[in-house]
């Protein structure tokens, strides 16, 4: 399990604009190459991404899905990459007194992460270390913040 916490320079609610905005997702999810299609109605429980993971010529087709939507405070998906495994990833999103304290929790669900978890985990902390900073980038640039 990977815990990842930032602190950004913008409201709860600009963190949630740019999560319901699911073309967005391959600009913050480091490894995400491409969207492929958004389900109407996202980011609703039950609906999808449809992204591939990857870098050409080697992408995989995957799809996250919205598990728990309560902007401004609590995301959850999960999140499918085929062979390389499946992970449930909750965003949680606190006030705080120079923004919005950010929250990224990912456990491994199946998949190779699941059986050796202890470099995976530092794995995904890297990964999600620079996914929260790349978050930061969106939603702070959004709401005019300054960078």
């Amino acid at each position: 399990m990977s815990v990842n916490e930032r602190t950004l320079r913008c409201s709860p609610d600009d963190v949630f604009r740019v999560l319901a905005d699911g073309w967005l997702y391959p600009a913050w999810v480091v490894a995400a190459a491409r969207m492929r299609n958004v389900d109407a109605g996202w980011p609703s429980p039950g609906t999808r991404l449809h992204h591939s993971v990857g870098t050409w010529p080697v992408l995989i087709n995957g799809t996250t899905t919205s598990l728990e939507w309560r902007p401004p405070h609590r995301f959850a998906v999960e999140a499918r990459g085929g062979l390389i495994g499946t992970a449930r990833v909750v965003i949680d999103v606190t006030p705080s007194a120079r923004g919005s304290l950010v929250r990224m929790t990912e456990t491994a669900v199946s998949g190779p992460a699941r059986l050796v978890p202890v470099l995976p985990d530092l794995l995904l902390w890297w990964r999600n270390t620079e996914a929260l900073r790349r978050l930061g980038f969106l939603c702070e640039g959004m709401a005019g913040g300054v960078r």
